[in-house]
């Protein structure tokens, strides 16, 4: 306490001494009285309003589904019934090969199948009756599961040699033509779908406690400028990354124009904590010694005391008091080198505050911002 008291002192001695090696000196030597040597101080007045803080983050825009259109047999392409970024239903047909050997090996596999049956009916009838032994009848009907087995194979690879669209979502480049044979696993082309766009970030660990599902998101990408999206967070990973200790998040955007595509940047702004009713100060208004904060007050009469404050939130140009000023206290923004505690000033005229009072942010809180890298685990950038 006594330190931190020697300090307050000092910081009022240094601030006293300075003031009055300055002071014109009146007659007798002394310093200079009366109310033409006051001095003019610009004072702005603390006022309480809502606060937003928010961090910035750099996430990377994905489909909310996306994947390779690939055979799964190898064959002749028919016919590609789609166009290159046209957009498909679930279940529109894709590509179709030549089925022709496909269904012939199905007819054969069908009428084994059906030979068996019947082979296998009598067979049961004989063991029923006690005719045949059970290594015969097992025999008979494993015959029958193979022809069985068989025609099933038939029928999905005659169903391979038609692709779908798995779901409603826009086609890609086309990688095939018609006339050309094509292998399994061939990438005929891709298929995504844009709305709703997924942003994907890092939170870093720090965060998290802020960080919840249905939380706002607002962020811009460079393909247009000044033109913000919002989305809402609806997953948080219940792990952290071991070499970043950040957890990945992820935020869902509605993109019915389909804008936004996936692989873009997304520069994010993720609100953190909100003061409805914070004090706020320009940050002009704020004198440091160590890691002790002190603004002037002016009080009714015109004079001064140097009152030390506790600054929370810290914004672009301003900040704001937890502790230490009311609202409505006026606090000198501009002429603290002239000034000390005791002293009466003159205040300067309110045209001379436009300035400070432009400071004020647009509709809206004065935000909070700070900046972090999406892979990094270092402290964040205040502003």
């Amino acid at each position: 306490m006594k330190a931190q008291a020697w300090n307050l002192s000092s910081v009022a001695l240094v601030v006293l001494v300075g003031v009055t090696a300055c002071r014109p000196k009146g007659p007798g030597g002394g310093p200079g009285g009366g109310a033409g040597m006051e001095m003019p101080v610009v004072a702005l007045a603390a006022e309480r309003r809502p606060v937003t803080e928010s961090v910035s983050l750099v996430g990377t825009l994905t489909a909310n589904e996306e994947v390779e259109v690939q055979a799964e047999t190898d064959g002749l392409v028919v016919a590609v019934p789609f166009q290159e970024g046209q957009v498909v239903e679930q279940g529109d047909l894709l590509v179709q090969l030549d089925d022709t050997k496909l269904t012939a090996e199905l007819a054969d596999a069908e009428a084994r199948l059906k030979l068996s049956a019947a082979s296998f009916a009598r067979v049961r009838q004989l063991f029923e009756d006690r005719l045949i032994s059970q290594q015969e009848f097992d025999q008979a009907a494993s015959t029958y599961e193979v022809s069985q087995a068989t025609v099933d194979v038939r029928r999905r690879q005659l169903k391979d040699a038609r692709l779908y669209a798995p779901f409603r979502g826009t086609t890609g480049a086309r990688n095939v033509s018609p006339g050309q044979v094509i292998t399994r696993n061939t990438i005929i082309t891709w298929l995504v779908d844009l709305d709703p766009m997924k942003v994907e970030m890092y939170v870093p660990e720090r965060f998290l406690g802020q960080t919840h599902l249905g939380q706002r998101v607002r962020f811009e990408v460079a393909a247009y400028p000044g033109q913000p999206f919002e989305g809402e967070i609806y997953f948080i990973a219940p792990r952290l990354d071991l070499v970043t200790r950040a957890a990945l998040v992820k935020t869902r955007i509605p993109n019915p124009e389909g804008r936004l595509k996936a692989g873009m940047v997304a520069n994010l702004e993720l609100k953190l904590t909100i003061q409805e009713d914070a004090l706020v100060v320009p940050e002009a208004a704020l004198l440091s010694n160590g890691d002790r904060n002190f603004v002037f007050v002016v009080d009714a009469d015109r004079k001064l005391a140097m009152r030390p404050v506790e600054v929370g939130l810290r914004m672009p140009r301003f900040a704001a008091i937890s502790t230490g000023l009311q609202s409505g206290e006026l606090v000198v923004v501009e002429g603290h080198q002239k000034v000390g505690p005791g002293m009466t000033v003159r205040l300067a005229p309110p045209e001379k505050a436009a300035p400070y009072q432009a400071l004020e942010l647009r509709p809206g809180a004065p935000t909070a911002t700070q900046t972090n890298a999406p892979t990094s685990d270092a402290p964040p950038k205040t502003s």
